[in-house]
């Protein structure tokens, strides 16, 4: 027997080292193909929820673009306004109207800079009080602040278009053809600017879930530096 070799059928039984090295085998094939198809159809939470807040920046990144392009614009036209009528009167021959314009000029840049202001969250505050407040009680406080301001400023713009028909029978003294209608407009046109900048953070207090670092408002301190 043991010159003939092992009997029939031996060599069909497999061993256990091989039957043990099949299923890791195997695993090692499913892991180097990577997840069953389909598995990545289905999106992901976080992806799914940052879909508002990217499209909420988006908006605010235009929208302040814009401001500060109508601010800019009223900088260089004042700034011009003001050096034309300085050289002007140094050469002895005055501007009449440019002290009027250049009056004009610097109201419209107060109200647009505020909306400007609004949307870059740059008005001078208090946070350190909020801030030292519990969170649950400091977003319910943010959300009742904002509601108050931008109900102050949707009655500003109201009342503001309604003494637009007055103002129309009035024009400037040294510029009779622009009437004071037109110079008054910023104040429903500012206070409409500065509404949409006060609800774009109102949203973001809405959806705010966490407490987060304070990103508006300079410190009293800071404003008196």
């Amino acid at each position: 027997m043991s010159a003939e070799g092992p009997p029939r059928g031996a060599n069909s039984a497999p061993s256990g080292g091989s039957a043990a090295a099949k299923p890791q085998a195997w695993g090692d094939h499913v892991r180097a193909e990577g997840p069953p198809r389909g598995a990545n159809s289905a999106p992901s939470g976080g992806s799914a929820a940052a879909k508002p807040q990217a499209w909420g920046d988006h908006i605010r990144h235009v929208y302040g673009r814009f401001l500060e392009v109508l601010v800019s614009a009223l900088m260089i036209v004042l700034f011009v306004e003001v050096t034309l009528g300085v050289v002007f009167r140094a050469i002895g021959a005055s501007l009449i109207w440019y002290d009027e314009i250049a009056s004009v000029l610097l109201a419209w840049l107060t109200f647009y800079g505020a909306a400007l202001g609004s949307l870059k969250r740059a008005h001078i505050g208090c946070p350190e009080l909020v801030q030292a407040m519990p969170w649950p009680t400091r977003r319910i406080l943010n959300i009742v602040a904002q509601l108050f301001v931008i109900g102050f400023f949707v009655l500003l713009g109201g009342v503001g278009i309604e003494i637009m028909p007055i103002l129309a029978t009035d024009a400037l003294v040294s510029v009779p053809e622009i009437p004071m209608s037109v110079v008054q407009s910023v104040i429903p046109i500012s206070s409409i600017l500065i509404v949409i900048a006060e609800l774009l953070h109102l949203v973001d207090l809405i959806r705010e879930r966490a407490p987060a670092e304070p990103t508006g408002g300079l410190s009293l301190s800071e404003g008196l530096h």
